[in-house]
C-alpha cells in the first residue's frame, strides 16, 4: 500500500493541491500498480474533500474503488459521514495501539475506547463500507504492555476489520525487534490479517520490512521518494527492489515507472531527491572511478542484479579526475565519437585537469572539450560576439545580440519576461534563418558553490527535451544570466552539429 498522499504529506513544508492529489493517484494505481492507496485524513479540508472525490470517482469507473482508502478517526458517525459524502468505500480506522496514548493521550481506559472502536466499525459496516484499522504506536505498545496490546486484538478479532495495521509509528524498531514481534502477532491471531507501516527513524525501514515478511506480514506500507513525519516513511522503490530481490516475492509494482513517479512526487511536493537515493536517485547509476569502467568494459565486473535497465534508466560513466582510459571510452561510445589513441590521451588529460579545478563534467560537455582540446571547429556552428541586457522594474527586458554563425554576422535584438527570455527571442529569429529551432526546456537550476560569494562564480544547468531523449547543458559565468546564454548555445552547438553529421552521412 502507498500512503504517499496521506502519511507522506505529513512531510514538513509538503501539500499536495486537488489536481496533484488526483494525478499522483492515478498514475500510483495505472502506472506503478500498487495495490492499494491511501489518500487523505478524513475532514481536514474542502480542498481535500475535492481531492478525494474525483480520486473516488475516477476509481470506481476504473474498477478501483475497493483500493482507494482514507485515514478516519473513533468518532462515531464523523469520519464515517465524510468518506461516504466523497463516494469513498474503505476506511482505515485510526485506534490507539498502546496503553499511554490511549490513558494519557484519549484519557480513557481500553474498554472505554474498544466500545467506541466496535460502535464506529458498526455504523462504517452498516454504511457499506469496509473496515481496516491503526494500532497506533503500536511498536511502543507492544514493548509497554503486550498485555494491553493482546485485550486489544481479542476485543476487535471479531467485529469485522479486514486488515489490522501495525505502524512502527516513530521507527523505534530494530530487525529483530521487528521479527520478534511480528512473529508472535501472527502466531496469536492466524486469522487475521496484518500490514507493517515502518518510519525511517533509525535509517531501518527497508531492514524492517525484510524481517516483518519473513516473519509472515503479508501487506507493507511505503511512499514515494521515502516522503513523511521527520525522518520518513520506507521508501517503496527501496520496499518493492529488496522484495523481489532478496526475498523472491512476486509483486505488482511495475519497475519501470518507479523513476516516473519519483520525478512526478519530487515536483509536486517541492521536496529534491538527494542524488544518491537508491534506485530514484541521479547518480546512482554512474559508475566514477576509472576501473569500475574499465572493469565492466571488459566484461560487465561492476554490474549486478540492480541494473538500470530494470528502472528505464541507463548506465553512465562520469567524467573527472578519477576517470581513466575506459571511463572515455565509455562515454565516446554513447555519443557515437572515434578518437585516435593520442587524442583520447590528450582529452582525458583536460578532463582530469578539470576535475582537479572541481569543474563538474557531463556527458553533454565531451564533445566541447574534445572540440577545445583538438582545436575544432565542429562545434562552434554559432559564436556569441557580443551581447546586451536592459531590464527594468515592471518593463519588459531587451536584448541585442551579435553572433557569428558559419563565418556570417547577425544582429537581432528581443524582449521578453527578463533576460533569459528576452535572449531566447532574439536568438530564435537569428536561428530561423537555419531552419533549427530550440528544442523545449524541460528544467532550469543556476546556484553556485556552497559558502560562495556574491562575485562567484554561476553555474546554469539547463535539461532540454530532445525528443527520444533528455540533454542536460551547461554554462558558467559570474552573471547568471549570461551562464544561461552559455548553456542555450551549447544546445545550440550540438544540434547544429548533429544535423550537419546526419547531412553528410546521407550525401
Amino acid at each position: 500500500m502507498d500512503t504517499t498522499l496521506r502519511d507522506g504529506e505529513q512531510t514538513q513544508g509538503v501539500s499536495f493541491a486537488p489536481a496533484e492529489k488526483v494525478n499522483i493517484a492515478k498514475a500510483l494505481l495505472q502506472l506503478l500498480k500498487v495495490d492499494r492507496i491511501e489518500i487523505a485524513s478524513a475532514g481536514v479540508s474542502r480542498g481535500e474533500m475535492e481531492a478525494v472525490t474525483n480520486i473516488n470517482n475516477w476509481a470506481a469507473q476504473k474498477g478501483f474503488a475497493d483500493r482507494v482508502e482514507v485515514l478516519g478517526f473513533v468518532d462515531y458517525t464523523k469520519s464515517v459521514d465524510w468518506i461516504l459524502q466523497t463516494d469513498g468505500r474503505v476506511i482505515n480506522l485510526l485506534t490507539k495501539g498502546s496503553e499511554k496514548h490511549c490513558r494519557e493521550q484519549l484519557g480513557k481506559h481500553l474498554n472505554q475506547h474498544l466500545e467506541e472502536i466496535r460502535k464506529t466499525v458498526a455504523y462504517a459496516r452498516d454504511n457499506g463500507l469496509l473496515v481496516n484499522a491503526y494500532l497506533e504506536d503500536w511498536s511502543n505498545g507492544y514493548r509497554d504492555s503486550r498485555d494491553y496490546v493482546y485485550e486489544m486484538m481479542d476485543g476487535l478479532g471479531d467485529c469485522g476489520i479486514d486488515h489490522f495495521m501495525l505502524p512502527d509509528t516513530l521507527g523505534v524498531l530494530s530487525p529483530e525487534e521487528v521479527f520478534d514481534s511480528m512473529s508472535d502477532m501472527i502466531g496469536r491471531y492466524p486469522n487475521q490479517h496484518f500490514d507493517f507501516h515502518p518510519h525511517n527513524d533509525y535509517g531501518l525501514a527497508t531492514a524492517n520490512v525484510i524481517a516483518a515478511v519473513k516473519a509472515g506480514i503479508r501487506s507493507i506500507h511505503g511512499t514515494i521518494n521515502c516522503l513523511g513525519e521527520r525522518a520518513g516513511n520506507a521508501s517503496l522503490s527501496e520496499v518493492v527492489v529488496v522484495l523481489r530481490d532478496k526475498l523472491g516475492m512476486e509483486i505488482s509494482v511495475d519497475e519501470t515507472n518507479i523513476v516516473r513517479l519519483s520525478n512526478m512526487v519530487e515536483t509536486f511536493s517541492g521536496k529534491r531527491v538527494s542524488a544518491n537515493t537508491p534506485i530514484v536517485g541521479a547518480d546512482v547509476f554512474t559508475q566514477t572511478a576509472g576501473i569500475h569502467a574499465d572493469g565492466d568494459l571488459k566484461g560487465g565486473l561492476y554490474e549486478t542484479r540492480l541494473s538500470p535497465e530494470r528502472f528505464a534508466r541507463t548506465r553512465s560513466y562520469a567524467l573527472g579526475k578519477m576517470s581513466g582510459k575506459a571511463s572515455l571510452a565509455k562515454n565516446l561510445e554513447a555519443l557515437g565519437l572515434n578518437l585516435s589513441e593520442e587524442n583520447q590521451k590528450r582529452v582525458l588529460s583536460r578532463i582530469v585537469k578539470l576535475g582537479d579545478s572541481k569543474e563538474i563534467i557531463t556527458a553533454e560537455d565531451l564533445p566541447f572539450i574534445i572540440a577545445d582540446v583538438m582545436e575544432s571547429k565542429n562545434y562552434h556552428h554559432i559564436k556569441l560576439l557580443n551581447c546586451s541586457v536592459t531590464s527594468g522594474l515592471d518593463m519588459e527586458s531587451t536584448v541585442s545580440i551579435k553572433v557569428d554563425i558559419g563565418g556570417e554576422i547577425y544582429h537581432a535584438s528581443g524582449a521578453g519576461n527578463g533576460g533569459f527570455d528576452a535572449f531566447i527571442s532574439a536568438v530564435n529569429k537569428v536561428l530561423e534563418t537555419k531552419n533549427y529551432q530550440l528544442p523545449p526546456l524541460l528544467d532550469y537550476e543556476v546556484r553556485i558553490p556552497k559558502g560562495g560569494n556574491t562575485n562567484a562564480l554561476t553555474e546554469c544547468v539547463i535539461t532540454w527535451d530532445c525528443g527520444s531523449r533528455e540533454f542536460k547543458t551547461r554554462g558558467v559565468h559570474s552573471n547568471q544570466v549570461f551562464a544561461a546564454f552559455l548553456a542555450t548555445l551549447r544546445i545550440i552547438n550540438l544540434q547544429l552539429h548533429e544535423r550537419e553529421a546526419a547531412q553528410s552521412n546521407s550525401d
